[in-house]
Parts: C-alpha cells; sequence; structure tokens
C-alpha cells in the first residue's frame, strides 16, 4: 500500500467486511462489491456464507442457555449502555464515514444520526434503572407478579437507509431486556455493526451476547426461518416484510416490522405557508428521500394553493445536490443504481398518467467530474392530475413528492387515508378544534402537528395497516423484547371444588387399625 493509501495500482484499498461469531471474525465463500453511490466506484466488499447464519444461531443459543447476560443485573446493563453511548461519541467520525459510504446520504445527516443513537443507549439505560415489575391482589390470600423476561434469541434485521441508526433503534431495548442478539446488516452496508461490536465489547459486553451475520436474502432466509430464532425485528420493504412475517409467524415466533410508507402531509388554508414549506422539503427530502417516513404525498388547500407551490418550488430549487462528503451538500444520491432506474420508470409512467412535473425530474447539473459515475436524480416535485397515478399511491424512495389540492377539510381526510399505508402524517393549522378532529380521524401510527418528522428515544414509532407491527422507541420498544409472565401465589388452603374431604395421615392410621 502507498503512502497515499493507494495500493500499487493506484487504486484505493478496498476494504473487507465480513461476519463475527463469538467475537471471532469469520469470512465468507461468497463476495459481492461495495459500490460508492455517489461515483460508481468500487470500496470494498463484503463475504458471507449460508453456513455462518446456522453457526451463528448456535453461538446465540448457547449464549441465552448460560444466562450471563439474562441475569445480569439491570444496574449492570445499565452502567454498560452508558459506556456504549461514549464509544458511539468517541467514533462518531468514522461510523458517519461508513453510512455514507454505503446509502450516500450527506455526511452531516450521517454524523448527526450517529450522535443521536447514542441517546437511545442513555435513554433504555435509565429506562431500565427505573422501571419496577407490576404485582396485583387477586384476594385476600392470593397475589400475581407480572415478570417481563426476555423473549431469547431475536435477529434483527436493519435497513440500508439507516443501517447503524435504526439498528439502534433495535438493539438497544433487545440487550436492555436480556435477549441474545443477532444482526444481519443490509448487504450494501455491513460496516457500522461491526464497528458497534467494537464498541460494545470495549464497553465490557461479552463477545457471545451480539452475532452479526453479513449476507443477502439467501442468509436471511435462513435466520428468519430457523427454529433456533425466537423472533424477528425487521426494518424493510412492505412485499419484504410480508415474506418474512410469513417465515416467522408461520412458525409462531414472534415478528415486529416497521415496513414501507406512503405519509400524508395536509396544509390547510390557515396554517402558516412558509413554516409548512419548510417542514414539507425537510420532510420528503432528508435522506435524499430514501426514509420510510418521507412526508411525499402533499395535500394542500385549494385558496392557498398557489402561494404555496410559489414557495415550494423556489425552496426546492435552492436545496444544494452534491457531494454526500461535503458537510454543505443537503441531497447525495441515489443509493444504487437499481434503485434509480426504478425511480426513473415511475416517473415516466407518471407523466404517461397525467401528473405535472413542477421541477426536477433529471439528473441535477453541474455535478463534479468526480462524480459523473453515480447515482444522481434532482429534487422532484410532481402535481398529480387526480391521485390514480402509482407515483402517489406507491413508496417511490426517492427525492420525489406529488401534490394535490382539495376544498374541505373532508376530502383532505379521505385523499390522506386512501393509501394502503398507514407509518406517518402531518398537517399545518392554527385551528385548536381541527387539531382534534384531524389527529383523532387519520390512520396512522404518528401523527405530527404543526411540525414533521418529530422522532425521538422516549417517543413509539411504528405503523398501522399495511405499515407493519408493532412499535420501535420508548417503552413499548422495550416491551416488544419482552414476554410477559405471569406469577400467582396464594398463601392460604388450596381450594377443593369437588368437596372431597381430605384425608389426613392420623385418619388414614385409624382405618387401617378397625
Amino acid at each position: 500500500m502507498n503512502d497515499d493509501g493507494t495500493q500499487g495500482n493506484g487504486r484505493a484499498q478496498l476494504r473487507s467486511f465480513s461476519s463475527l461469531i463469538d467475537g471471532e471474525v469469520r469470512v465468507g465463500d461468497t463476495s459481492e462489491p461495495l459500490l460508492d453511490p455517489a461515483t460508481g466506484v468500487q470500496w470494498g466488499e463484503v463475504s458471507w456464507s449460508e453456513k455462518l447464519a446456522t453457526e451463528a444461531i448456535e453461538a446465540a443459543r448457547r449464549n441465552f442457555a448460560r444466562r450471563a447476560w439474562v441475569d445480569c443485573t439491570r444496574s449492570e446493563r445499565a452502567d454498560l449502555f452508558d459506556a456504549i453511548s461514549r464509544g458511539v461519541e468517541s467514533r462518531a467520525d468514522e461510523l458517519a464515514e461508513l453510512e455514507t459510504l454505503a446509502n450516500g446520504k450527506p455526511i452531516a445527516a450521517t454524523r448527526a444520526e450517529v450522535l443521536a443513537s447514542a441517546r437511545w443507549w442513555q435513554y433504555y439505560a435509565a429506562l431500565i434503572r427505573g422501571l419496577r415489575e407490576s404485582h396485583f391482589r387477586n384476594s385476600a390470600t392470593k397475589r400475581t407478579l407480572l415478570e417481563h423476561e426476555p423473549v431469547g434469541v431475536v435477529c434483527l434485521v436493519t435497513p440500508f437507509n439507516g443501517a447503524f441508526s435504526l439498528g439502534t433503534w433495535k438493539l438497544a431495548p433487545a440487550l436492555a431486556a436480556g435477549n441474545s442478539v443477532i444482526i444481519k446488516p443490509p448487504v450494501n452496508s455491513p460496516g457500522s455493526s461491526l464497528i458497534l461490536a467494537e464498541i460494545l465489547a470495549d464497553a465490557g459486553v461479552p463477545g457471545d451476547v451480539v452475532q452479526i451475520v453479513q449476507g443477502g436474502a439467501t442468509v436471511g432466509r435462513v435466520l428468519v426461518e430457523h427454529p433456533g430464532v425466537d423472533m424477528v425485528s425487521f426494518t424493510g420493504s412492505t412485499e419484504a416484510a410480508q415474506r418474512v412475517g410469513a417465515a416467522v409467524s408461520g412458525r409462531l415466533a414472534k415478528f415486529v416490522a416497521e415496513a414501507g410508507g406512503k405519509s400524508a402531509h395536509v396544509i390547510f388554508e390557515d396554517a402558516d405557508v412558509e413554516e409548512a414549506v419548510t417542514a414539507v422539503v425537510q420532510g420528503v427530502f432528508s435522506g435524499t428521500g430514501q426514509t420510510c417516513v418521507a412526508g411525499s404525498r402533499v395535500l394542500v388547500q385549494r385558496s392557498i394553493a398557489a402561494e404555496f407551490h410559489a414557495a415550494l418550488i423556489a425552496r426546492v430549487t435552492q436545496l444544494r445536490v452534491g457531494d454526500p462528503h461535503d458537510p454543505a451538500t443537503h441531497l447525495g444520491p441515489i443509493a444504487t443504481r437499481q434503485q434509480l432506474e426504478r425511480i426513473q420508470g415511475m416517473l415516466r409512467q407518471a407523466k404517461l398518467d397525467g401528473a405535472e412535473t413542477l421541477v426536477g425530474g433529471t439528473a441535477p447539473q453541474n455535478l463534479a467530474s468526480h462524480l459523473s459515475g453515480g447515482y444522481w436524480l434532482s429534487p422532484t416535485v410532481l402535481r398529480s392530475a387526480g391521485a390514480t397515478e402509482d407515483i402517489w399511491r406507491q413508496e417511490v424512495f426517492g427525492p420525489v413528492l406529488t401534490t394535490i389540492e382539495f376544498e374541505s377539510e373532508a376530502e383532505a381526510i379521505e385523499l390522506a387515508n386512501d393509501s394502503e399505508f398507514g407509518l406517518a402524517a402531518g398537517f399545518w393549522t392554527n385551528d385548536a378544534r381541527r387539531i382534534e378532529r384531524v389527529s383523532r380521524r387519520l390512520q396512522a401510527g404518528t401523527v405530527w402537528v404543526n411540525c414533521y418528522r418529530g422522532m425521538d428515544w422516549e417517543t413509539p414509532f411504528g405503523g398501522v395497516k399495511q405499515s407493519g407491527l408493532g412499535r420501535e422507541n420508548g417503552v413499548e420498544g422495550l416491551r416488544e423484547f419482552q414476554q410477559v409472565k405471569s406469577v400467582v401465589i396464594d398463601s392460604g388452603q388450596a381450594p377443593d371444588p369437588f368437596g372431597i374431604v381430605p384425608i389426613t395421615p392420623r385418619a388414614l392410621q385409624e382405618e387401617k387399625l378397625k
């Protein structure tokens, strides 16, 4: 390797990523290149084997059977979590760089996500220190204790658009509950989970508590179908969630999923238009639109539609698209060439369906020459011809929003709810009574009022309809990784429902003497 970080042929040295089982690196017999979505250039490779998935399950089962982590006190776990939080903060730059290389998110965004992830460890440390088991009296002599126990071996399937941050949403409560964990990162984002494993080890978490298994669909199938896996927590598309859920639930294991979304963002005529535009732009274009909660269906009341669209287009044209490693960049590339081609196909079909392109829809102009091989799309705003286009109804997972106009509150609610998805929704109004009415009627797991994308460690997150099952974050997120045991204790005399007089030893002896 040369002093400038290149090999003798002038190419940058490729980084290699493998699985981690019982704290040991395990190289697989199959590998795949890792491509920088900003340039299309290979920067690393990841290897895997299906047999390593089976070995990871066996290692996790051994760990759970030993009960060392299960029997670790909540206070001891909390102290480890505080150390993990400090470790994440100390390696934020390294983690952010890996996430940006993997998915193309601007470095400012990935660094902010990593630093925010440290707070999840802090939150669950505080939570498990303060939680108490509950009990109640059934009668004068009987009481019931409700104990929350770990599920067992849990598999966490994390998404490409947030392998580290969204993976933390799963891992922190899974470990807080006392489970043995297997992480399957996305194929194109294998590195940040391995760094996290190093942070866990440095904090003092035993190396056999968390296994990391690299691989694609075949490896994932082994993990979700194996009877040794007691629970799967999945984040990904609705189609994938349906397949995984069928495999997991079909064998009566526990399944939690955060799936797709097509969130509605409603702007009523009494809203502050400038603030609403700011939230709309941030709500759909953060992460280059590659986020499950993207507010990609924008409903605007007709009386303010002209004002809103003018302000929206002016704001969108000011977004800076470019090198994701530049801290000033707002939008980076699409994560993969296949996804870019899918979005381009949806845009072509939208035009045929009658949707009007207000801005964007093409590759950005004036990109630096070293970015010419990347997967680029300008932030795009369409106007729907009637809420029937595929691009209005289907998740795009890219920097595309579609607007439509409405007349009344009832029409807005009907349009917002007319979707198979129900992950999130938002609306803007200064009418207090409308806040109560609309928030109750919107079919979504999270409803934001006069804001958008407000998420934190304490607020439960998850969807309804085809957007998922269960919740992440908060106490509810912890409870997903636990099962309830009812311990019933009776200090009174045992009842005899058959009315049979008990035979005492003395009575039995007297009967024999007769």
